[in-house]
């Protein structure tokens, strides 16, 4: 006797099911990668120049501080005028910041291996961290400038501005020049590198 129809397919093997793709395990190592190194390099500064300091005052942001020689005089200028101290800013985001960094790169480790929706649970962190880190930047920015003093010495002499974060910005008599550092650079490249690992590729007849 004939047997009619086409016979059924064997079963995949759960281990061949659930195998990683190199590919995608390189890309989230190396993110994991760039964001640890992150926390030790610096992610902005912002230079300020006027007539009595033609050669510039520098305050570097880093995921912890501000640093750099500049800071104590910055922070004189600024008390005339009524403006916090630099590192009075974002306490609370500097406090989390680098257990936050770690934890999102052991995440992505983690996520090489499920191929559901949690492996963009695990990952968007990293996606939007950088995202995260200009917004919050920005809105200290002008918290900073435009919640001043007004007991300080020289407040009458300015009015509420916010500090221009990227490019060239003038406040009074000081020009200033803001760009982002190699730390803010390699965690954008980490989030680059994540978002390619969640966008869907066939090989072989299957989605990856």
């Amino acid at each position: 006797m004939t047997a009619t129809g086409s016979a059924p397919s064997a079963p995949v093997p759960a281990t061949q099911a659930r195998r990683v793709s190199p590919l995608i395990a390189v890309l989230l190592v190396a993110s994991a990668v760039l964001l640890l190194v992150s926390i030790r390099l610096p992610w902005w500064s912002i230079t300020m120049w006027a007539p009595q300091y033609p050669q510039g005052l520098t305050a570097t942001a880093t995921l912890t501080e501000i640093v750099g020689e500049d800071v104590a005089e910055i922070d004189e200028l600024n008390h005339y005028i009524g403006m916090m101290k630099l590192n009075d800013a974002a306490k609370f985001e500097r406090s989390i910041s680098v257990p936050m960094v770690i934890a999102m790169a052991v995440l992505l480790v983690i996520s090489i291996w499920p191929r559901n929706w949690l492996r963009w649970v695990l990952r968007l962190p990293t996606v939007i961290f950088p995202v995260f880190f200009l917004a919050d930047l920005k809105l200290w920015l002008w918290y900073a400038g435009n919640h001043l003093d007004p007991n300080a010495a020289l407040r009458s002499t300015i009015s509420a501005f916010t500090p221009t974060m990227l490019g060239w910005g003038k406040v009074a008599q000081f020009h200033t020049y803001g760009w982002l550092q190699a730390g803010f650079w390699l965690a954008l490249a980490a989030a680059v590198l994540t978002l390619l690992t969640l966008i869907p590729f066939r090989r072989k007849g299957r989605t990856a």
